[in-house]
């Protein structure tokens, strides 16, 4: 099963959405984490000498707020979700807000009610596949996939119908310059390779005579969505 996500360009990818197993999977992993965590603390506050309960209570904060900062500062993953491979994403293709990751770790003790029924129960019935936090925060979980990057340039030719173009000057880029594009995309996305993405870039700005602030492999995707939608038209 997917999920469209609509990214800041005006562009709908299509992502494998996370499916209940695998939530729960790191779920678990994350919950063997936090006992882990729990009986760690447990032992060292035995060796300690404090005696006031509120003192006590404060070591255990890192544990309870563990997926809220987990997710904020690990851009939608805590461990468990890393293991598994799944992340937490926006639908508008935007980057999840701090109040968003708030949202869900709010709403997860409702989503977790009746054993997770609730939550799982949720995730099958939305088209998102969204649980309870992720429907109030406009969020989802999607599988990650190392070969996504490859497939993104096929994704060129996926474009909402009021996408506007930012460079008018691609009319100009003949069918070996789109191909060589293309080709040093592929280079990044399957060895990492930036060099001959910033070479591209650079070439073609100054062939174009354009002048862009995104970075070189978003600009070379916008050249190549702008070039799909003159030669289209």
């Amino acid at each position: 099963m997917q999920v469209s996500i609509r990214t800041t360009q005006n562009v709908f990818i299509d992502q494998d959405k996370a499916g209940v197993g695998h939530r729960i999977l790191a779920m678990l992993i994350d919950l063997t984490i936090m006992i882990m965590a729990s009986v760690g603390i447990g032992a060292l506050l035995t060796l300690t000498t404090f005696d006031a309960v509120w003192i006590q209570t404060l070591f255990y904060f890192p544990i309870f707020f563990y997926h809220l900062y987990m997710e904020i500062l690990n851009n939608g993953q805590s461990v468990g979700k890393m293991v598994v491979g799944i992340k937490v994403v926006r639908l508008d293709g935007t980057p999840p807000t701090i109040g968003g990751y708030i949202m869900r770790w709010i709403l997860s003790p409702l989503d977790l009610m009746l054993s997770g029924s609730v939550a799982i129960i949720s995730i099958g019935l939305t088209e998102h596949g969204q649980r309870l936090g992720d429907l109030a925060a406009g969020t989802t979980v999607i599988k990650l996939k190392r070969t996504k990057n490859v497939s993104r340039l096929q994704l060129v030719e996926k474009m909402d119908e009021d996408y506007e173009p930012q460079f008018p000057e691609v009319k100009a880029l003949s069918d070996t310059d789109v191909a060589l594009i293309k080709e040093c995309l592929q280079v990044k996305a399957k060895h990492a390779n930036l060099t001959p993405v910033q070479l591209v870039a650079a070439k073609v700005k100054e062939t174009l005579n354009i002048e862009s602030e995104l970075q070189p492999v978003a600009f070379l995707y916008t050249i190549l969505r702008d070039h799909t939608y003159y030669t289209t038209r």
